[in-house]
């Protein structure tokens, strides 16, 4: 059985210690993760549960779009993706079609994906122009 307790005062030094694009790496994995939980909430109609998870990822897409950067163009595409998320899990939310779940974990994923990538691209050159 894990430890719950030691496994929050991880994350919470993962959390304080992380720069801020690891930190929307972070939203991102848990985004992910609650919406995984929806998916087996939804399996085992768990109703209250699945309710519960679903809030925890809109919640995340609600902050994604607070931390984004809005001198960027890219930032009103991404917001759009996060309000179409949100939809999309207020549909599930209502229907339990986990079709819904399973889009958004792909979308979200790709995403996270793409995220890591360019950021990673990105310290490797400034690494270069040091």
């Amino acid at each position: 059985m894990i430890n719950h307790q030691a496994q929050d005062t991880y994350l919470r030094m993962q959390v304080q210690t992380a720069a801020p694009w690891e930190l929307t790496t972070l939203l991102f994995n848990g985004c992910i993760k609650f919406m995984k939980q929806t998916k087996d909430a939804i399996s085992r109609q768990d109703y209250e549960l699945k309710n519960t998870f679903i809030k925890k990822s809109v919640d995340i897409l609600d902050e994604l779009v607070i931390t984004l950067d809005r001198n960027y163009e890219i930032s009103n595409q991404l917001e759009s993706l996060y309000a179409y998320m949100k939809e999309r899990l207020f549909q599930a939310n209502m229907s339990g079609n986990a079709d819904y779940i399973d889009e958004c974990i792909t979308l979200m994923t790709d995403l996270r994906d793409t995220w890591v990538q360019a950021m990673k691209q990105l310290h490797a050159k400034s690494k270069v122009n040091a």
